[in-house]
């Protein structure tokens, strides 16, 4: 690969060929860097500086005022703060981010805890069973009973398919009967989801006492 040391500068004085945000940040980002490796500030570059300047016209030119802007950043904050984090991490996935996947196990093994405590059952009665797998993929938190599979991933299936439920015939039965699937909105509610399953599967209503006795 060919070293232009004045391509950066000549970039600088004619931008006109970078219209987009996302082109003109990233030629930023490679004139910073290659002021690093020639140990140059780039605080004081003219071509960084005229390059970030070009951006920033690129950033307000044809776009909303700032108050909206600020005003519609304000909103999204609090959709996110409502939003539950395992949809937000449905929407998103945590392929290749190790920080989300560690969160999507930790708060999805609640979430399956509480699932199974809707379902009635009690402690001993069932395997939660967390998988991590590679790093390309979600892994899956799995619930296995007597006669329940229930398994929580992220992207096997698509969205709205990330809870597959269906009955079984023992703790040994990896294959059971029909697959059934559930969002993983239908999770975040799971005395809803835990109807859902014993209609669909024709399981027996639990025993409330026994329900309670699982906390």
């Amino acid at each position: 690969m060919s070293y232009d040391a004045a391509f950066r500068f000549q970039q600088a004085l004619d931008p006109s060929a970078l219209t987009t945000l996302a082109g003109g940040l990233n030629v930023l980002i490679r004139a910073i860097d290659e002021c690093r490796r020639n140990q140059i500030d780039a605080e004081r570059d003219p071509a960084v500086l005229l390059l970030a300047r070009h951006l920033g016209n690129l950033a307000a030119e044809n776009r909303p005022p700032q108050t909206e802007l600020r005003l519609a950043c304000v909103e999204a904050v609090g959709a996110a703060e409502r939003t539950p984090i395992l949809v937000t991490l449905a929407r998103r996935g945590v392929d290749y981010d190790s920080a989300a996947k560690a969160t999507f196990h930790k708060e999805g093994r609640k979430a399956m805890t509480r699932l199974a405590k809707a379902l009635g059952l009690q402690r001993g009665q069932f395997e939660l069973r967390s998988n991590m797998a590679g790093i390309a993929c979600s892994g899956e938190i799995t619930i296995h009973s007597a006669d329940l599979y229930i398994q929580f991933d992220l992207g096997c299936m698509g969205p709205g398919h990330e809870v597959m439920f269906r009955s079984c015939e023992g703790l040994k039965d990896y294959v059971g009967g029909r697959n059934h699937f559930a969002s993983v909105a239908e999770l975040i509610e799971p005395t809803r989801l835990a109807d859902r399953i014993r209609r669909d599967l024709n399981l027996p209503q639990p025993d409330v006492a026994a329900t309670q006795l699982f906390a």
